[in-house]
């Protein structure tokens, strides 16, 4: 008889905390695939990585849209999450904020060829995109609004136009190994402030 936690459940119950598992493995290993190697990387690539099957791979992203679909999602899930963590955190707002915007330009950064890859669906990408606005459009805002009130920074930005002007920055990276996003959105963030906050 088996021992551990997976006996005490239902057969049913067990195989979805399974399927569960290998799915978030799947998502964790092609995250890191399409960071390294791009959204075109063999999927055996991350079946390797995820130790799975390729079948496993397909029984819960019947195509490759599917699969790049959920990574970005999943994704955009985690940095619209880690915003009030941060916030709650931080010794001030201007610090979360910070965190946060790295966060947001790590995940700008990896994510080669989404839009190639997508592009021939438009339907799919448009919805991703809606996504990631209504996602993260709030989360920016919420730290905004709490830097502004600390006194940290000025009022008046937008967090479309801070998440449009990040964006901007971090294009071309994927082809110039001389050029870092990070330095430039450090500046942009430096220009922010209140001229007294530190």
């Amino acid at each position: 008889m088996t021992t551990g936690s997976a006996a005490d459940k239902p057969p049913s119950q067990a195989k979805r905390a399974d399927a569960q598992r290998n799915r978030d493995a799947v998502l964790a290993a092609a995250a890191e695939v399409f960071a390294a190697s791009g959204v075109d990387a063999p999927i055996r690539q991350i079946a390797a990585r995820a130790g799975v099957g390729m079948a496993t791979i397909y029984r819960h992203f019947p195509t490759r849209a599917d699969l790049i679909t959920a990574v970005y999602r999943h994704q955009i899930e985690a940095c619209a999450k880690a915003g009030p963590n941060l916030l709650a955190a931080a010794d001030r707002p201007l610090d979360a904020l910070r965190e946060w915007i790295d966060l947001f330009v790590a995940f700008l950064v990896t994510k080669h060829g989404l839009a190639d890859a997508l592009h021939s669906e438009q339907d799919r990408f448009a919805a991703l995109h809606n996504y990631f606005l209504d996602r993260l459009l709030p989360v920016c805002a919420e730290l905004l609004d709490a830097a502004v009130e600390a006194g940290d920074i000025k009022p008046g930005i937008q967090p479309y136009e801070l998440l449009r002007g990040i964006g901007n920055l971090c294009i071309g990276h994927d082809h110039d190994p001389r050029y870092d996003p990070r330095r430039l959105i450090a500046l942009l963030l430096q220009g922010l402030r209140q001229p007294h906050a530190s």
